[in-house]
């Protein structure tokens, strides 16, 4: 009977040492999220500095083609104006950064730890200027665009080299708009509040003929990981697999926005070429007690 005592002992003992360690290995995650939230803030605050003294390239650029549209094409003031508050904090890309950070911040105590370290480590690569000069390329172009061949396309060929076909760089960005389905299951391009206007200089975009023709954008082929919330990646993942199914039914062909990269770089810093690789160092070192909790551009391309 007392060999039996001792055995539970030792086995009540063993079980209590493993959860006090577990609990240990917890704690060390959540003080590894909290010093990678410390280090965002710290990056995405430089980046704003950045944008504030003029210190990166192609938010400069962006200044420059606002103010000769205004100046060419009156007109188109009102687009440019909004365009340009890209180049500022107060700019949709600037903006949804400083969103999922305080989102991060709100329910990081909360498994999956390795998703929140990964989202961090997104988040941060995001703030890079060098990343961020590459991602403004896209509202650079879409004034490129509409300038009747007057200024330059930046990190991408040309239009005429494109070709024909939709170019609208910001479609598909939920930093400016999201898909809107409606009662018939088609799913419409819907801009956000100031971004409506957009639609004065651009035909409806509908779902599946943008997913079969799109033309090259820095966000749809190089920046989407880095430049999207997690909810708003996993909403993109659902529309395509609901449109999917949808053309099967229908006996049509549906082709994925994301399943290939559109030809059309040019010039972009190295990073954005390189897949996002995860920075923690804790993380690094411990994937497996992490998945135990959860479960500027320089190139420069004539326009038209």
């Amino acid at each position: 009977m007392s060999n039996i005592k001792a055995w539970k002992l030792i086995s009540l003992f063993c079980l209590i040492s493993l959860l006090m360690g577990c609990q240990s290995r917890e704690e060390q995650l959540k003080q590894t999220i909290q010093q990678s939230i410390g280090k965002a803030e710290v990056e995405l605050n430089n980046l704003g500095n950045a944008l504030d003294n003029g210190s990166i390239r192609n938010a400069g650029i962006l200044k420059e083609y606002v103010r000769i549209i205004k100046t060419e094409q009156p007109e188109l003031s009102q687009i440019a104006s909004v365009l340009g508050r890209d180049a500022t904090r107060n700019g949709a890309l600037y903006s949804g950064l400083t969103e999922r950070l305080r989102d991060i911040k709100s329910t990081y105590t909360t498994p999956p730890y390795d998703e929140t370290l990964r989202n961090i480590d997104l988040l941060r690569d995001a703030a890079k200027l060098t990343l961020f000069g590459d991602a403004l390329t896209d509202p650079i172009n879409m004034l490129a665009d509409m300038s009747n061949g007057s200024l330059a396309r930046v990190g991408a060929i040309s239009q005429q080299a494109e070709g024909e076909g939709e170019g609208n760089q910001l479609v598909g960005n939920p930093n400016y708009g999201h898909w809107e389905t409606n009662s018939n299951g088609i799913s419409f391009w819907q801009w956000y509040g100031m971004y409506r206007i957009f639609g004065d200089v651009s035909n409806r975009v509908e779902y599946g003929r943008w997913s079969r023709n799109r033309k090259y954008s820095y966000y749809n082929d190089y920046g989407r990981a880095r430049y999207t919330s997690p909810k708003r990646m996993k909403a993109q993942s659902a529309l395509a697999t609901k449109t999917s199914q949808s053309y099967r039914r229908q006996g049509r062909q549906f082709t994925s926005p994301y399943s290939t990269k559109k030809s059309g770089a040019s010039g972009l810093s190295r990073s954005s070429y390189t897949p996002p690789k995860s920075r923690s160092s804790y993380s690094k070192r411990s994937g497996s007690v992490r998945n135990s909790f959860s479960r500027t551009s320089r190139g420069i391309s004539r326009g038209k």
